[in-house]
């Protein structure tokens, strides 16, 4: 199992690498997808060797990833794709939703339904996020996170990217979203979660299995030598 969006202190976080590591291996995930917002170089440099140090002392997979807000931080991360694993688009709005699913270089449009009333995906999107195999993600911290009329939203918004998914079947993943080691959640949780939503359980277990392997398989070939661009590489 992999949770592909944690966030930790180096990016509006509250917990260490450290504490969401301990946490991660001890409820059963084989690996964590560490998300950080765009850093200068050197700050990005010295998270790269926290990350690597981490990784071999608890001998588990940590990879990096970067979350883009914005076109400008999207087009520059697009540029340095080979130095690092994930490349995940905050969503939201009509343009960052559009240009997210557009562009194979991308992996995981997150938040497509934020500060919206509707889940931001539409039948275009989802035919554009299936034929580039860019992920729609469904963040369970929207959920833990909300009450009232605005949990009732995310709740219906989250039932309607899944109605797509089965109709588009574009790569649907599941992430706890966490901001600290308190908020990621154990695999049946985020599983359960989805079934509730109406995804049959092997199409819940493989939102957190076998679709961020497959991101990961991606993202290792792009980081190879022979890989040139999205859809283009060296035989």
């Amino acid at each position: 199992m992999l949770d592909l969006h944690i966030h930790s202190t180096f990016s509006s976080g509250e917990s260490s690498l450290e504490e969401i590591v301990k946490t991660a291996k001890e409820l059963g995930y084989s690996g964590i997808g560490f998300i950080s917002y765009p850093l200068k170089k050197e700050e990005e440099n010295i998270l790269k060797a926290e990350v690597d140090r981490i990784s071999k002392e608890y001998n588990f997979e940590i990879y990096l990833g970067f979350e883009a807000t914005n076109k400008f931080e999207l087009k520059n991360l697009l540029k340095r794709r080979r130095e690092f694993d994930l490349l995940l688009v905050r969503g939201g709005t009509n343009i960052m939703n559009r240009i997210a699913v557009e562009n194979r270089g991308v992996d995981i449009l997150t938040h497509p339904d934020y500060e919206r009333k509707d889940c931001g995906i539409n039948h275009v999107l989802a035919r554009l996020a299936k034929e580039n195999e860019v992920a729609i993600e469904i963040n369970f911290r929207e959920v833990l996170s909300s009450e009232g009329l605005i949990r009732k939203n995310v709740l219906a918004n989250h039932m309607e990217i899944v109605r797509l998914y089965k109709k588009f079947k574009f790569p649907l993943i599941v992430s706890s979203g966490a901001l600290s080691h308190w908020q990621i959640k154990d695999p049946k949780v985020l599983i359960s979660y989805l079934v509730t939503l109406g995804l049959e359980m092997k199409e819940a277990k493989e939102a957190l299995s076998t679709t961020p392997k497959k991101i990961i398989e991606r993202a290792k070939e792009w980081r190879s030598e022979k890989w040139i661009m999205p859809g283009v590489r060296l035989v």
